[in-house]
């Protein structure tokens, strides 16, 4: 039975309901409750575009070694299925990474094209590269810079990444980028 409940945890938290309380819809509900008897709860999740950044600390390969990183879902309500959110994470020497996270990976070795449409105008297109098992679109050094500056202002970024005849499409609101940035940027050297 644990493994029922993990997949409405694991969903949930790939669509951005870990930052608030699940909502429990009861099935027997109806005057038809003694035919429910036994049956589970399900775990629904409300979309919510001003979810707040989350942090998260992961493990690294050698003793005692660890990234920080800060995660933002996508607004479900404008984003395909397979768009996740954005990453803006801790790299080393100092560097800060920003990376698409995505549902449906691309082949490791390619390098889509990603656009980004900032709300207050402007749009960008980069080449680049796959990490994570081509679950995540890392985007070239340039974009951190926008990370700590522009974006902070903006209320929300438009994606699309686009890899041969595939397409992927979200909208990230940034409310709170920057209070999450500094938390971040103070977190990377330990």
């Amino acid at each position: 039975m644990s493994g029922l409940l993990l997949i409405p945890l694991l969903a949930g938290s790939l669509l951005g309901s870990a930052d608030r309380p699940l909502e429990r819809a009861d099935p027997c509900a109806s005057s038809a409750r003694s035919s429910c008897q036994g049956a589970p709860i399900i775990a629904v999740a409300t979309p919510s575009p001003s979810s707040v950044w989350k942090f998260t600390r992961t493990q690294g390969t050698k003793d005692g070694e660890s990234f920080a990183a800060i995660m933002k879902t996508a607004d479900t309500t404008q984003s395909d299925p397979d768009f996740a959110g954005l990453i803006v994470r801790c790299a080393p020497k100092g560097k800060i990474d920003v990376l698409v996270a995505l549902i449906r990976p691309f082949p490791p070795r390619s390098h889509p094209k990603v656009t980004i449409a900032a709300s207050g105008g402007g749009t960008l297109t980069f080449e680049a590269s796959m990490a994570a098992a081509g679950a995540a679109v890392l985007l070239p050094d340039e974009v951190s810079a926008f990370a700590a500056g522009k974006w902070q202002t903006t209320p929300s970024l438009s994606v699309v990444v686009r890899e041969s005849d595939s397409e992927i499409k979200g909208t990230v609101a940034l409310n709170g980028l920057r209070e999450a940035y500094n938390s971040l940027k103070a977190n990377c050297s330990q």
